[in-house]
């Protein structure tokens, strides 16, 4: 079982969105996400200050777990339910700009590549930062939870 199934979500995206901000210049956030909805179904503007990372961090992730995955598949997994006025609740997807833009800053980084069969996956590189950021993610919860050793098997130094 790969190594990024075993944290949880909320912590290895913002463990790997620090990494990025720090590590990584290719992945910036360009002048227009400052302005602009990540779809039809939000009203605002993203109003996290590193909002560009998590959603990069959070795109790694989902590379890592569910191999080659294209931007309509990722627009439907971060699309959500709109209520237009008086009309009935409906699903839409999520706008495939900042999912793309993020994308091709991860390939400029060379932690993704676009894979022969339709979509993008993780490079050795990609999966190797993710591997082990949620190694070390794992050994500092099993410091501090003892009893996850007998699920995860991971000796913590």
């Amino acid at each position: 079982m790969p190594l990024a199934q075993n944290v949880p979500a909320d912590k290895l995206i913002n463990a790997i969105a620090e990494y990025l901000k720090d590590n990584v210049k290719e992945v910036s956030p360009p002048e227009w996400s400052l302005y602009t909805k990540t779809g039809p179904q939000v009203s605002r503007v993203p109003s996290q200050s590193n909002f560009w990372y998590v959603r990069s961090a959070s795109l790694l992730r989902r590379l890592y777990i569910e191999g080659p995955v294209g931007i309509e598949r990722l627009r439907t997994l971060y699309g959500a339910r709109t209520k237009n006025g008086m009309k009935n609740e409906h699903f839409v997807k999520t706008g495939g700009s900042s999912i793309r833009k993020v994308l091709q800053q991860l390939e400029g980084a060379g932690l993704v590549a676009k894979a022969s069969t339709k979509g993008r996956v993780l490079t050795d590189k990609g999966t190797s930062t993710v591997d082990r950021i949620a190694y070390k993610l794992i050994k500092d919860l099993q410091k501090d939870m003892p009893e996850l050793n007998k699920y995860i098997p991971i000796k913590a130094e």
